[in-house]
């Protein structure tokens, strides 16, 4: 990791260093924060000639190694630091609560409009809706871009930033344009390598975030870290980690939850771990339960589905979205339990 003395280098200092590293086999890659640029370089590190001849340019700062699997998202990177801020919300900082509908219905637009305001309403600080879905049989509905059009209407009428995820690199410059603020990566693709790399190319939008669900077949924690690694080491740091259940399924649940993994998490990256309750337990009267736990394991928020007419919501919305009303209420109660927990810190 170069550290320059100025916030970033100029682009003549820039190639001079990407010279110097590609001749050891390695390459450059700026990521860049809200004040200060630093640069990472990719490839294997080690090299003390490499590193001498770095250090000797008299721009430079200094040169942190950190020998990890991960080491933008390694809590003892330069990005330790870093914040992530949405909607005038940092997360760390203040509770963090994403809801709203698992799809957004083209034929029935009306039901997310007041979906959205009920979201509000309920104390939530960013608005999720599906404009692309998923999903494990091909004949059942997969979305319509033409929700887009929806999900910003909703934005626009309730003043929250929205949160809708990518399926392939086609849909990050449809998202981006449109100006969402969260790319949301699925369990189903967050082991998608490509994918991740795309979304972290996409650095004209430097303050969009990325919502990394955890796949629901990935094993150690490390796995989990080295894929949001990938987008920041690509050039996007806005990461925040989501745990969302694991298999094998838990009889009753819909996964295995698994919101005790944040102590983990944090023992290791300095990223914000927001975690999902309604697909961890896939059933709408277990989700508080399973969000408070969240919570007291030290979540730094949770995305929560919700809808303001369950049975008539499409895709997982029927199973296991909360009303407005118990919405309301979770959040309430989590917002407590996190003060609670940050006093006693």
């Amino acid at each position: 990791m170069i550290l320059p003395k100025s916030n970033r280098l100029a682009d003549s200092q820039l190639a001079e260093i990407a010279a110097i590293v590609t001749e050891f086999g390695c390459k450059i890659q700026p990521i860049i924060g809200a004040v200060r640029t630093i640069y990472a370089i990719v490839g294997d590190e080690r090299d003390e000639l490499m590193i001498n001849r770095l250090e000797g340019l008299d721009y430079i700062d200094r040169i942190d190694r950190i020998q990890s699997p991960f080491k933008l998202m390694d809590k003892r990177s330069d990005l330790a630091t870093h914040r992530i801020t949405i909607g005038g919300v940092t997360l760390g900082e203040q509770f963090f609560v994403i809801a709203g509908a698992c799809t957004i219905d083209p034929k029935n637009p009306n039901y997310f409009y007041e979906t959205a305001a009920a979201v509000k309403e309920a104390g939530a600080n960013m608005l999720r809706g599906g404009v692309w879905k998923p999903r494990t049989n091909p004949y059942t509905f997969q979305g319509d871009v033409k929700s887009m059009d929806i999900l910003l209407e909703a934005s626009h009428r309730t003043g929250l930033p929205v949160d809708t995820e990518v399926m392939e690199e086609a849909h990050i410059p449809v998202a981006l344009n449109a100006g969402v603020a969260c790319l949301q990566v699925g369990a189903r693709n967050a082991l998608n390598y490509s994918l991740l790399r795309a979304i972290g190319r996409a650095v004209d939008k430097r303050e969009t975030c990325v919502l990394l669900k955890r796949s629901i077949h990935m094993g150690p924690i490390n796995e989990f870290i080295s894929a949001a690694e990938y987008i920041a080491a690509f050039g996007n740091p806005n990461i925040i980690l989501c745990p969302r259940g694991t298999a094998p399924t838990l009889d009753g649940y819909r996964n295995h939850p698994d919101e005790s993994v944040t102590p983990l998490l944090k023992e290791k990256t300095w990223a914000p771990v927001v975690v999902d309750p309604s697909h961890s337990v896939g059933k709408a009267a277990y989700v508080p339960a399973c969000a408070l736990a969240a919570v007291a394991y030290g979540a730094d928020g949770l995305c929560i589905e919700a809808h303001v007419s369950p049975n008539h919501g499409i895709g997982d919305d029927p199973k296991q979205a909360l009303t407005p009303e118990v919405l309301a209420t979770t959040i309430k109660q989590a917002r407590q339990l996190w003060a609670l927990r940050r006093a006693a810190m």
